[in-house]
């Protein structure tokens, strides 16, 4: 073999499943403890993995809850593609509120730990990467979109906060009002 060839990653290789412990482990730790209690330490324990590993990897505890809130919220609340921005819209809601529910906490905890500036954040990042390329699809569909800004002001600050105060998350007819309110301003606007 090429000693200068890059190393592959392999699917489900060694990374893959310290990724999935030390993830379940600050999951298991957000659960359970307050917020200031949640240290590399503990979640080195919990995964059975060395300290040096998470800091090499993630670098802080913020990191760690970063990386948890990317990983879950793309696996279970994908960006929908139903031909239309109100259906993209509206299931897009609908799965995030959904998401929140279990992991309201975790993601409210996630806020609290991050930098003053959201874009600073991975899971921020890859997230608003992808409902940009959603607002994209539906612009060169022809229709009247909001900016990525009014989308997460209209819609996604709203299913967090509905979390945050009421300790539920939002059913599905506050989420398509969220849209239709959002979609009502970006008819006015445009």
């Amino acid at each position: 073999m090429d000693r200068g060839a890059a190393k592959k990653k392999r699917p489900g290789g060694r990374s893959a499943q310290v990724r999935a412990r030390v993830q379940a482990a600050v999951i298991e730790l957000l659960s359970d403890r307050q917020l200031e209690e949640v240290t590399i330490p503990r979640v080195a324990e919990r995964a059975g993995v060395h300290q040096a590993t998470i800091y090499r990897r993630w670098g802080s505890v913020a990191g760690l809850v970063d990386d948890v809130v990317a990983e879950r919220v793309g696996e279970l609340a994908p960006i929908p593609d139903t031909g239309t921005l109100r259906g993209d819209l509206e299931l897009a809601a609908i799965r995030f509120a959904e998401v929140i529910a279990p992991l309201g906490g975790i993601m409210i905890r996630a806020a609290a730990l991050s930098t003053p500036h959201a874009d600073t954040s991975v899971s921020f990042q890859k997230r608003a990467g992808q409902l940009q390329a959603m607002l994209d699809r539906a612009t060169a569909r022809g229709e009247k979109t909001p900016t990525l800004t009014e989308l997460l002001e209209g819609i996604t600050a709203p299913l967090y906060f509905h979390q945050l105060f009421f300790g539920r998350p939002a059913d599905s007819d506050h989420a398509k009002a969220l849209v239709d309110r959002l979609l009502i301003y970006v008819e006015a606007a445009r």
